[in-house]
């Protein structure tokens, strides 16, 4: 089966939304449920619980946040996003579909993002998500501190102070090495 990694582009919009929200339902009852949103947008006309919206997901992408995709057989697979901001690299919104989890995507994904900046990499997550706070250890990301995870979510990251209070932050060799 043909496999590839690739910048994901404007048409790939409707997918990476499907993906994200997709994947994102392995994490209710971790991820806060204040968090989650009603979907106005959905097209059966009912309410419908979304972790992010097209609207969330289109100001991501104003404000730099560059997806690559993980394409199979044509179809993409899973998403993760990178964003430089100052003087960090951020890995954001990573998610691969449910029935292709557990099959290297996500460090495919992951590896190859890393190849893509000279810069210390951080990675916010819910504090709650095992998996992959555990996914990005075993890809040598470390945690830190509790203290440093509030100042780096409030220099580097757009994000409510209820996210900020509920997340870790994890970076890479480089970022632990500039301390």
């Amino acid at each position: 089966m043909k496999t590839l990694i690739r910048k994901c582009i404007n048409r790939d919009f409707e997918t990476i939304y499907e993906i994200i929200n997709e994947a994102a339902q392995a994490y209710k009852g971790v991820i806060p449920k204040d968090c989650w949103k009603e979907n106005p947008e959905d097209a059966t006309g009912l309410s419908v619980a979304v972790y992010m919206s097209k609207a969330e997901l289109q100001h991501e992408i104003d404000n730099g946040v560059v997806f690559r995709g993980y394409e199979e057989a044509g179809e993409l697979a899973g998403v993760m996003g990178i964003q430089h901001v100052k003087d960090v690299t951020l890995i954001r919104h990573a998610y691969v579909r449910t029935a292709k989890q557990n099959h290297g995507i996500g460090a495919e994904l992951l590896s190859h993002l890393q190849t893509l900046t000279t810069r210390p990499v951080l990675i916010g997550t819910w504090a709650d998500a095992v998996r992959a706070v555990r996914f990005y250890e075993k890809h040598g990301f470390k945690l830190v501190t509790s203290e440093e995870k509030n100042r780096l979510l409030k220099k580097y990251w757009s994000v409510s102070d209820r996210q900020i209070e509920t997340s870790v932050v994890l970076g890479d060799e480089k970022w632990f090495e500039a301390l």
